[in-house]
């Protein structure tokens, strides 16, 4: 499993949530990708503010919203696109890898578990790599808006997917 890593091992913005959950580390990720991708009216209403179908489950979201899957294993799952204002989809996970066009950030994301004890620790991770400083500009101006919003979204996530395989869970 090469994971996010592999994919955008060095990167300009990134954001990082977890939970520990009472499952092994492969039910965990099966829980979460087929979790609702809007698990209340907070989320949907913020997915539908940005113009991106909340319908579905996480897996279906990503897929429904441009994002090509780079890796799928028993425990990570990366997506990844291109952007320029607009979303722009990667033909396969090779484009994945080489995409670098002016102006454009590419996006990585991911649902990985690891094992911890008692369970499984279930990690959300995203991560933009601009091509050339205008993109980064650009996408630091956008990023201070959506950031908290993000956030937010990412957490209710991991929330909900926690409730759904019985809860928090703490060592």
């Amino acid at each position: 499993m090469a994971g996010i890593n592999s994919w955008l091992p060095t990167f300009d913005v990134g954001e990082r949530h977890e939970i520990d959950v009472p499952l092994p580390p492969e039910q965990a990720l099966q829980r979460a990708l087929a979790a609702p991708a809007a698990p209340d009216r907070v989320v949907r209403f913020l997915f539908r503010l940005r113009g991106l179908r909340p319908e579905g489950s996480i897996q279906h979201f990503m897929a429904a919203n441009g994002f090509t899957v780079l890796e799928h294993s028993a425990t990570a799952y990366v997506v990844g696109l291109v952007a320029r204002g607009r979303r722009l989809p990667l033909a396969d996970s090779a484009a994945g890898r080489a995409a670098a066009r002016p102006g454009t950030v590419k996006i990585a994301a991911d649902f990985r578990a690891e094992a911890a004890p008692g369970g499984a620790r279930l990690i959300t991770e995203t991560r933009v790599s601009a091509a050339d400083r205008p993109a980064l500009v650009r996408f630091r101006l956008y990023w201070l808006l959506v950031a908290p919003f993000s956030k937010l979204i990412r957490r209710r996530w991991l929330r909900a997917i926690a409730a759904l395989g019985g809860g928090p869970w703490t060592p």
